[in-house]
């Protein structure tokens, strides 16, 4: 019996998409006007960030690759056929395209058969791994692959007043799961119940919310003690002490969309070194708080904070950058790397981005005051300055919880 290498599967409706078919339109307009001004005829995207942000597709790996396609009239998603209909029902574009598992590189055919023939491509270096750029190279033998990654991120640092307002959204939820994380904090709490709670809190609100989409992805990083010192660690089965210092992480996803709010708290009582420290953490934050605004260089926000840490003979203990970008990006995909606020990033701000604030210190174990302190805000920039839409408050006064 002969399987077919691809397939199309229109399974149910369409479902009603995360932004307004406007907003997609407007997207396409403007990375075609660039690949016209290029002389690129198709854009083959294969990271989940980019192909989420032209089509509202938000894919599932699980080591299958996935594409979308687009050229000057039309958009096409090439997905596997593990996910039946649900990426044709998820897609804002003029086709999707299945590809089986029945034949070794059907992933390719459907490519293919989505553009046929070009002699200019545009593709991601920075996602297309070198087994699929030579796949790829090989379907188009006489075709021009060109890097328009960094372009394309350039083009998504700018949210649209729909992203804005999605955004929005994102950090009240994210308050909502910091208000989860103080309920259930309390003395010899597991970390992953404060977590578990927290992220529960969340996901119900965002179903709330968008009732059309899909709810995945939002979790909690609740840490305490030793686990405080990366911002990244996860959960671990760890019981929370009186005094002792603690990270509430809480990231609701909406569509593929990352907010974020982060907080140092203590339980009961803050020692005075653990105090100091925070107090001065405190200071920076405040301080970055008032140096977001359209002009400012991300580099010179970085280095006047800087000082800051000097004058309290801390900066040998910042761990990264002091905020970033917002938008389709996540814990495991995506990133605007080019609007960071680090010393090596020279992008200006300009209205419509959004950054966060979130200056970090750790001490490692065996010091005074040992462990990490982080608070983390969302702004948006504006015409005269930039808008917090992070409510949850931050500092001594108000995260020493006493219960």
């Amino acid at each position: 019996m002969q399987m077919p290498k691809t397939l199309k599967i229109r399974n149910g409706d369409k479902v009603q998409p995360t932004f307004s078919a406007q907003e997609y339109a407007a997207r396409h307009a403007r990375l075609r006007a660039y690949m016209a001004e290029q002389d690129i005829e198709a854009a083959i995207f294969t990271s989940y960030h980019n192909v989420n942000y032209y089509s509202d597709f938000l894919y599932c790996s699980f080591g299958r690759p996935y594409a979308l396609v687009i050229t000057q009239d039309k958009v096409v998603s090439i997905s596997a056929n593990i996910d039946g209909g649900q990426p044709w029902r998820r897609t804002v574009g003029t086709d999707n395209i299945v590809y089986t598992d029945w034949q070794r590189d059907n992933y390719f055919v459907a490519i293919q058969q989505a553009l046929p023939l070009a002699s200019r491509i545009g593709v991601e270096y920075d996602h297309l791994n070198l087994q699929n750029h030579g796949k790829l190279a090989a379907c188009y033998p006489k075709a021009e692959l060109v890097d328009i990654a960094a372009p394309c991120m350039r083009m998504r640092m700018i949210k649209s007043a729909e992203e804005q307002a999605l955004i929005r959204h994102g950090a009240q939820v994210a308050d909502i799961g910091g208000a989860a994380v103080v309920e259930a904090l309390r003395e010899q709490v597991p970390e992953y119940e404060v977590a578990l709670h927290a992220t529960q809190a969340m996901v119900r609100e965002i179903a709330k919310r968008f009732p059309d989409a899909e709810l995945m992805d939002t979790w909690t990083w609740f840490q305490s003690g030793l686990n405080t010192d990366g911002a990244h660690n996860p959960v671990t089965s760890r019981r929370v002490g009186k005094g002792e210092i603690l990270s509430l992480n809480c990231f609701p996803m909406i569509a593929g969309y990352y907010t974020a709010l982060e907080r140092t708290l203590f339980l009961d009582h803050c020692p005075d070194e653990y105090l100091r420290l925070w107090q001065a953490n405190v200071e920076v934050h405040e301080a970055g708080l008032q140096l977001v605004r359209p002009g400012m260089r991300c580099s010179d926000i970085a280095r006047e904070l800087n000082e800051i840490f000097l004058r309290h003979d801390l900066l040998q203990y910042r761990t990264f950058g002091y905020g970033h970008s917002f938008g389709t990006l996540s814990h495991y995909y995506g990133r605007e790397a080019g609007l960071e606020l680090r010393e090596d990033i020279d992008t200006v701000l300009e209205p419509g981005m959004v950054v966060s604030i979130e200056p970090m210190i750790m001490l490692p174990e065996g010091r005074p005051g040992a462990g990490g302190y982080r608070e983390h805000d969302i702004l948006i920039v504006n015409d005269s300055g930039a808008e917090n839409i992070t409510k949850f408050p931050y500092g001594p006064e108000h995260n020493i919880i006493r219960k």
